[in-house]
This record gives C-alpha cells, structure tokens and sequence, in this order.
C-alpha cells in the first residue's frame, strides 16, 4: 500500500523550553490537511532516506495547520537534529498522512493523560478531543524543570486549563505526581494513557498495574527505545524473492536482507513505528519492539525486521 504524501510549509517556527521547536505546517498547495484523530503522527521525511515519527500536537478540530513539538536529542540519529538545523520558517517538507497508534478509547468514561518531557505532544491533542465532547479527563505534565518544558503557555490559555496539572523534579515534593492521588485504585472505564521517555513510562505503567489497571485500560506510546541485538545467527528465508540469508549475531534482519537486496520500508529502526512489519509464515519469532500487542506476539505471524530476531534456527517471511 503506498502511503499518501503531503508536501507541508513551515508557516510558523517557535523555540520553547530547552530545545523544544514548535513548528505550525500549513499545505504547500493551500488545499486542505487531511483529518487526524488524537494520538495520531505524522511521518516527516526530513532528508532522503531519513523519516521520523512526530505525534501531532494541536486541535484536531484545527484543520488549516498540524502543529508538532521535536526535542534537540542528545542521543540523536539524524531526525531532531536535521528538524532544528533546516526546517526554518518557509521550508517546505514532506510529509506522509496522519496515522494513529495511539488512539482514545471510545469507551472510557473517565481519561487520565500523564506526559513525561516532549511525551506531552500527544496528550494535548487528546486533551482539546476530550475536551470537546465534553468528556471527564484530567492532564498531568512531568518534567524535570519548568524553565525546560514547552508549551506551557498554551495550556494555561486553554479551554481545559482547569483540567491541566504540571510536575516538575525541580519544585517542591508536594507538586510532584503522586501515583495515589493520580491513578487511585483501577475502576471500570477508566483508561490511563502515557507517553515519554522509557524509564517514566515503565514507572507509570507499573504504578497502574500494580493499582488493578487491567492492561487493556493502560494505553502508551515508545517514542525510543533501546534495541537489543543481542542473541546468535539464524537463517531468514525470504519466501517471495526466493532468497535465503544468514543473519549474523548483531545484525538486524532488515540489515542482512539489505544485503541480498531486499529492500524493506523502514523508518524508526527501533520496534516503534511499526513501517518494517513483514508477515512470518514458518518459524518462531523472538520479538524485541514496543509496536505490537502481547496478543500479537504470542500469535508469531507477524515481526517487525529492524529489531527482532528468531528463536527458531530459520524464520520464513513472506517477501
């Protein structure tokens, strides 16, 4: 399936907090942006061969401008670096249609949306969704200092500031998120939703199971993580291009059928965004991303090649 491309306009660039740009993208055409759903990314195709994931930040119901929110990485492999240094007011970029991951639960009767650092990206647009349908939500924004954290300005003027509550490392401990009074003991219809970096997550998602938040009420989004490649060879087959390759201990599958010449769409490299998923026809999958369910790994039809490896000597693939 081809993914539908937009070419996008830097209409509006904002530096906020500690390297945090707030980039407003308008149509390069003046058509139109196709519609999004909160929790909803976009991929920016910030240089040839060089995609990143960005969770869309503003009003879903704003359908002239798609606000993203991109931290200057330390750690970075290229995207947010790429993104301070080139895309200035002007600019114009490519972009693939809004795809969400990370979508409400239309159920829920009550939404509690915990952002740690730039994770507060998607929490804002579900934030002016709840906000709409007039639904009971509260958002709480964890960061390690005020004086670095983006986009406190716009939720303070928001509709739902009332609604919104901050933490930070660096204030007084009474301030800071406290698990009991946030989350409470787990209840029917009430969904958790979190998104930040690893460690923050897994503390927020441990504090929820271990209050009785059964998992499908628990909802995250990995923007990183760290691949393990650990583990030894084993043989891929690559059933439709009648190709067999040896991937060596270290190596991603993506890398060794590259190789042989099997080129597979990637984008993150890091079991997030799900670009890389191929279907397995025989063999037993050792799954190492944060993109599918529990349930779907079980089932072991499907992996994601840029990280995951094999249990069995030979996995078979469908490509």
């Amino acid at each position: 399936m081809t993914e539908q491309l937009v070419k996008v306009v830097v209409h509006k660039r904002q530096l906020q907090g500690d390297d945090v740009v707030v980039l407003d993208l308008i149509p390069a055409d003046g058509s139109g942006l196709p519609t999004f759903e909160a929790g909803a990314h976009v991929d920016l195709h910030v240089a040839p061969g060089l995609v990143r994931q960005y969770s869309l930040c503003g009003d879903p119901a704003e359908r002239a401008v798609y606000r993203l929110g991109v931290l200057k990485d330390p750690a970075s492999r290229g995207g947010s670096n790429a993104v301070h240094e080139t895309l200035l007011e002007g600019a114009e970029v490519i972009i693939g249609a809004p795809r969400n991951l990370f979508p409400l639960a239309p159920e829920a009767r009550r939404s509690i949306l915990v952002g740690g650092g730039i994770g507060i990206t998607p929490m804002i647009a579900m934030a002016y969704a709840l906000h709409a349908r007039g639904a009971d939500f509260e958002l709480h924004y964890c960061g390690r200092s005020r004086r670095r954290s983006a986009f406190l300005e716009e939720l303070a003027s928001s509709p739902f500031a009332s609604r919104v509550f901050t933490h930070f490392d660096d204030e007084a401990a009474g301030q800071r998120l406290d698990p009991d009074a946030v989350l409470g003991r787990a209840e029917p219809g009430v969904h958790l939703y979190t998104c930040g970096p690893t460690g923050f997550m897994d503390w927020i998602i441990g504090e929820a199971a271990q209050r009785g938040y059964p998992d499908e009420q628990i909802h995250r989004e990995y923007f990183q993580v760290e691949v393990d490649a650990s583990g030894s060879g084993f043989e891929v087959v690559a059933a439709r291009s009648g190709k067999t390759v040896q991937v060596a201990q270290g190596q991603s599958i993506l890398d060794a059928l590259a190789d042989v010449g099997i080129k597979v769409e990637k984008s993150c490299e890091q079991g997030v965004c799900g670009t890389c998923l191929c279907d397995v026809l025989e063999g037993e999958p050792d799954h190492r991303d944060v993109y599918l369910t529990d349930e779907e790994k079980a089932a072991g039809d499907q992996i994601l090649v840029c990280c995951s490896r094999s249990r069995s000597q030979t996995l078979v693939l469908d490509i």
